[in-house]
């Protein structure tokens, strides 16, 4: 059995998954400024949008939603570090997971409230009932 020893450099099993490993610390600062100016820059136009009468009024929510998409597309590449990589396998699995039961809670919600008044009673024979 072959004995490590300890040299006191970080080695690159050492990184955190989606930790960069490459480049000094001016770098990795100007990649989160990059991140944030981004990231102000969806949230702004957002607020542009939302509050102008430049934008054709009905593809307002479109707008919002794509702006919120990319938003979190923002976060997860600048801030949280899920690349496609081969480090990141667990990572993605694990967004596409919540995705998932994201789209299905909000999903099925939407079934059920849509459904609620052909699984309702009518309204005279619930009367009729509390009597």
């Amino acid at each position: 059995m072959s004995e490590q020893t300890y040299s006191g450099d970080p080695v690159e099993t050492d990184l955190a998954p989606g930790e960069q490993q490459h480049g000094d610390l001016r770098s990795r600062i100007l990649f989160y400024v990059a991140g944030l100016g981004l990231a102000v820059l969806l949230t702004a136009t957002s607020f542009f949008i939302a509050r102008t009468d430049l934008v054709w009024q009905p593809s307002i929510p479109v707008a919002i939603i794509v702006l919120a998409i990319a938003q979190m597309g923002a976060h997860l590449v600048f801030f949280l570090h899920i690349t496609t990589g081969p480090d990141n396998t667990n990572n993605v699995l694990a967004l596409a997971f919540g995705l998932i039961i994201v789209f299905l809670v909000v999903g099925g919600s939407l079934w059920i409230m849509s459904h609620l008044n052909q699984n309702m009673m009518p309204m005279d024979q619930l009367m009729q009932m509390q009597r």
